[in-house]
């Protein structure tokens, strides 16, 4: 004990029950601890037992002792959380030795263990009921995350900075029941920005009077991206690649640039977007604005069991299209007419699974065409709001790069963590607290949510109070129209559609709710992410857009997942845009080859060649000869089938093979629908 009394810088004091906890520290670290006991004299308090706790063991120690301590000790400290009587019976015990003693904020966890843990306004964490230490408090804070299930350190070190930066545990824990505290939640806001573009006035434009009249109706000057294409020969036939955000006007570039040509009798426009719901979308808006002045039809994807071509006319002066509708058209021959601008919408999706290597095949078959059959040069315009290498791809696709930075307005970005079973009980509040306030501008707040299956957005759609849609490609074009006008006439809080319809959604909604970060069964891609939340805030109807990611900590929709959603959630909100590439396996260089040499023939190597992506073309053909897909340069009746059908080798020979065996192809082929309609 003569080792232990030596030199003290502190002695702590803190009650436990009738008795008190000590703790000595010396040259900064904790010595000992121990119990004392104080008993009542004629001379006042003064110590009768002395205990030092060494683990679960304790040696009696005699109360002298602890006088000794008490007058080595460099300072005296008593916990705040010590109660009035007790600080008295502790003065008044050191007043009879001559000693003096300061009452000091403390953190009782820390006191209740023998710790002297000191804390001040800059350490103190709040409780519910007092305030702690922050180790004490990250302590408790990983208590209440196990309860919650397997957080990733991502999100743990996220809470945990929330915890020191508002000093409040009891504000970041409920953060794990839905709670939506702004200041909380809000990881970070997308500031605005302007480039300075001189805008050009519309009446300049010198366009055929049919397609100038509309635009002068509806605008003076033309916005800056609109400004910068039409600068660098937007309407003289220049090829471009238009990268820009979501809302800054890229569309009408190739709406005017295209119609112009058109009216000019300088080949039709043909405008390709990724979805039958978009191409809808986008077919009805050409009919309402420009139907009297030009013809305009539809041509989308064909089922891979039949393909009636209902409603496609190859003379129309306006084709709007899907890119599997038009590749289908062209992989069956059929005649699609002298085509002057060719626009590719969301030409981002060449980097998109699947669809990347069928998007860079149908631009390498839709070139071939046009120099084969068009009479003048035709025009390619490609647009995007999400470009992470947007010079390499243009150089690639051989256009000149338009790109153009501006946010029209702030996007807040806000995380909570949840589980899965709690999500519609926060998207129902979110919804509701937006469609009650109206912007500057006087437009209600409205809502778009993105989850990842047809089926979840019936059921949010059910479960919301307020007047609320699904949206997705099941539905048929007559209701998607209906809710389109709904929404657009502010008779719906919000539309709750799949993440596949991310990309060309035209709904002036004002908060985007990401309900799931999965498109079907895959995580969403950074490029995807950016462009879901690109929908929130429009610059004539809202001061500010909302974005709230719903976080199920460690969450997954499929046991294919290696990460989980809260480890996908700031991996999105920290991840740069990924370069837009087109990669080739085995089976997509076969497809896209084989479909090349039944457009191309004996020009399928050049088409190959062209193409954005690098197609190992020696051994595709060599695949073909031995699917016997091909013979020579031209397809079989086989490859023929394969490719109208956009069949992978495994899909085609999965066919074969269910009908040599007698079964029902029908059925077969079913399924694959259902699989590729889960979106």
């Amino acid at each position: 004990m003569s080792q232990q009394v030596g030199s003290v810088d502190t002695l702590f004091v803190h009650e436990d029950g009738q008795d008190f906890r000590i703790a000595v520290n010396r040259d900064g670290e904790r010595a000992f601890t121990g119990k004392l006991e104080l008993k009542e004299t004629d001379a006042g308090p003064r110590p009768a037992r002395m205990r030092v706790v060494e683990g679960t063991s304790e040696t009696p120690r005699s109360p002298d002792e602890f006088v000794e301590l008490a007058r080595r000790a460099t300072r005296i400290r008593i916990s705040e959380q010590t109660s009035k009587a007790g600080r008295d019976r502790l003065r008044e015990m050191l007043d009879g030795y001559q000693l003096d003693a300061k009452v000091v904020r403390t953190c009782r966890y820390c006191a209740d263990e023998g710790r002297y843990s000191p804390i001040t306004a800059e350490t103190a964490i709040a409780t519910e009921q007092e305030d702690i230490c922050p180790d004490c408090a990250r302590e408790e804070l990983d208590r209440q995350l196990a309860y919650h299930g397997d957080i990733s350190g991502t999100a743990q070190d996220r809470l945990e900075d929330l915890l020191f930066e508002v000093k409040d545990l009891e504000r970041v824990v409920n953060l794990l029941s839905g709670e939506l505290d702004p200041e909380l939640t809000k990881f970070d806001e997308i500031s605005p920005t302007v480039e300075d573009v001189d805008p050009v006035r519309v009446d300049s434009l010198s366009l055929h009077p049919g397609i100038q009249s509309r635009v002068e109706e509806r605008f003076d000057t033309l916005l800056p991206v609109q400004s910068l294409a039409v600068e660098n020969g937007a309407v003289d036939g220049q090829d471009q690649l238009v990268v820009s955000a979501t809302a800054t006007g890229k569309t009408l570039i190739g709406e005017m640039a295209g119609l112009d040509r058109a009216l000019n009798g300088e080949g039709k426009l043909l405008f390709l977007v990724p979805l039958v719901a978009l191409a809808n979308q986008k077919y009805g808006e050409f009919q309402d604005r420009y139907g009297d002045i030009v013809d305009v039809t539809l041509r989308v994807g064909a089922s891979r069991i039949n393909d009636d071509g209902n409603r496609f006319d190859p003379d129309a002066d306006v084709i709007v299209g899907t890119y599997e509708g038009v590749d289908h058209a062209l992989r069956t021959g059929r005649d699609i007419g002298d085509v002057g601008t060719v626009v590719i919408d969301e030409v981002h999706n060449l980097g998109e699974g699947e669809r990347g290597h069928r998007l860079d095949g149908l631009i390498s078959r839709l070139k071939h065409y046009c120099e084969r059959e068009s009479a003048g040069d035709t025009q390619w315009i490609y647009l995007s709001a999400t470009v992470g290498n947007a010079e390499a791809l243009a150089g690639a696709l051989e256009a000149t790069l338009i790109e153009f930075e501006e946010r029209p307005v702030p996007i807040e970005r806000h995380v909570t963590f949840l589980d899965s079973r709690e999500k519609v009980d926060v998207e129902n509040r979110l919804v509701r607290r937006a469609f009650d306030t109206k912007s500057s501008k006087g437009y209600r707040g409205q809502t778009i949510i993105f989850t990842n299956s047809r089926r979840r957005c019936h059921e949010i759609a059910r479960q919301l109070d307020y007047s609320a849609a699904p949206y997705h490609a099941g539905l048929d074009n007559g209701r998607r129209n209906r809710v389109e006008k709904q929404f657009a006439d502010q008779d719906l809080a919000a539309v709750v559609t799949t993440a596949a319809l991310a990309a060309g959604v035209d709904f002036p909604a004002s908060q985007v709710i990401f309900d799931s970060l999965a498109m079907g069964i895959e995580w969403l891609s950074v490029q995807e992410f950016h462009q879901m939340l690109g929908r929130a805030g429009r610059p004539d109807y809202h001061d500010t857009g909302t974005v709230y990611l719903l976080v199920e900590p460690d969450g997954v929709y499929h046991n294919s997942q290696e990460m989980t959603e809260d480890e996908v959630a700031f991996k999105l909100l920290k991840g740069e845009m990924e370069p837009v590439q087109t990669r080739y396996d085995e089976a997509a260089a076969v497809e896209e080859t084989l479909a090349n040499v039944t457009v191309g023939g004996t020009a399928a190597k050049r088409l190959n060649e062209r193409m954005v992506g690098e197609v190992p073309t020696k051994h595709a053909l060599g695949k073909l000869l031995e699917y016997e897909f091909i013979d020579g340069l031209a397809p079989t009746p086989l490859g023929r089938a394969v490719t109208t059908h956009f069949l992978s080798p495994g899909d085609a020979f999965a066919l074969l093979d269910s009908i040599r065996q007698g079964e029902n192809a029908y059925d077969l082929v079913a399924r694959m629908e259902l699989r590729d309609d889960e979106l």
